[in-house]
């Protein structure tokens, strides 16, 4: 049986975690509910990876402070904000640091099933991103450091005569190691090459 989507609802009003909490079992998801967003910065750290369902407006603690708390936190959970009062201006606020979605009280499920399905995808996506990371860093931990020198420049846009004027070496040479590079990484062309480098970090750095 396939693993439960699970869902962090981190409301003040304990009527809004139970109906929601209820609402979500009862489509299939695990649910852990949370009184506040002090209670669950303090242990999001060993906490389950899921969605976040977080109110805006809480004691202690507002919606957005908790989402900030996250970020810094490096806490990757997707979060679908909660309104209460029709504020499109805190929930624009949310969308800009990265909330999924916003939903305002009272919810239909239709809609708030919608927003969980596209945070979920969004931790499958990143999940796949990381696995994708690895592979590529396996991959080109095979290269050789001027392999690898070479590669980051492909992977920045430079010509070969400029990869091989900044190495000191002649073209032939960059295209011999290009060849070398295509075939450690088992890349049939330089754009699968490429995405492997990107995937892998390479090409960001400037100068």
């Amino acid at each position: 049986m396939a693993e439960q989507r699970l869902v962090h609802i981190i409301d003040d009003e304990e009527a809004i975690r139970r109906s929601a909490s209820f609402m979500l079992k009862t489509s299939g998801f695990a649910v852990e509910t949370w009184a506040s967003g002090v209670d669950f910065l303090r242990e999001a750290k060993h906490a389950a990876m899921g969605c976040v369902l977080l109110d805006v407006r809480m004691p202690e603690m507002d919606g957005l402070a908790v989402q900030q708390a996250m970020l810094e936190r490096g806490i990757a959970m997707p979060v679908v904000v909660l309104t209460g009062h029709g504020d499109v201006s805190i929930a624009v606020r949310a969308m800009k640091a990265g909330a999924v979605d916003f939903i305002e009280k009272p919810f239909a499920k239709a809609l708030l099933l919608e927003s969980l399905a596209v945070a979920f995808e969004r931790i499958d996506r990143s999940e796949a991103d990381a696995v994708r990371a690895a592979d590529a860093a396996i991959a080109i931990s095979a290269l050789t450091a001027r392999e690898r020198e070479v590669l980051e420049g492909l992977a920045r846009g430079l010509p070969n005569k400029t990869i091989a004027y900044d190495f000191g070496i002649s073209p032939r040479t960059v295209e011999v190691h290009r060849a070398n590079i295509m075939s450690k990484l088992h890349a049939r062309s330089l754009s699968e090459a490429l995405r492997i480098a990107f995937a892998a970090g390479l090409g960001s750095s400037r100068g």
